[in-house]
């Protein structure tokens, strides 16, 4: 079992800044991903951006150059920097771990998410 707890949410102005955390703990296997997803009201979840345990980023287009995944692998924890920030990036934002095995093995475990406002 895993359990992901996230951090940083808020209000913040358009053009601001916010720094999401997520602090992974149970069991998680060397081989992983994680990463950050964001749904908004009447709106899909949809990937944000996502980190391998190999330190691998994959960014999502509308997202690109404005922020930033990293992770602490001592610590399983990621962060997503985000600049810039725009009223479309409105949503709650969720943290996700895959686990990643043998065979082509895979979990994922979610948190429960944190609020993103950015008024315009």
């Amino acid at each position: 079992q895993v359990e992901l707890v996230e951090s940083g949410g808020g209000l913040v102005q358009a053009g601001g800044s916010l720094r999401l955390s997520c602090v992974a703990s149970g069991i998680i296997f060397s081989s992983n991903v994680m990463g950050w997803y964001r749904q908004a009201p009447g709106k899909q979840r949809e990937l944000v951006a996502a980190i391998s345990s190999g330190g691998r980023t994959n960014y999502a287009d509308p997202v690109k150059g404005r922020f930033t995944i990293s992770r602490d692998n001592a610590k399983t924890t990621v962060y997503l920097q985000m600049n810039s920030l725009k009223p479309e990036d409105t949503a709650v934002y969720y943290c996700k771990l895959t686990n990643l095995g043998y065979g082509g093995y895979e979990y994922d475990y979610w948190g429960q998410g944190t609020q993103v406002t950015v008024s315009s």
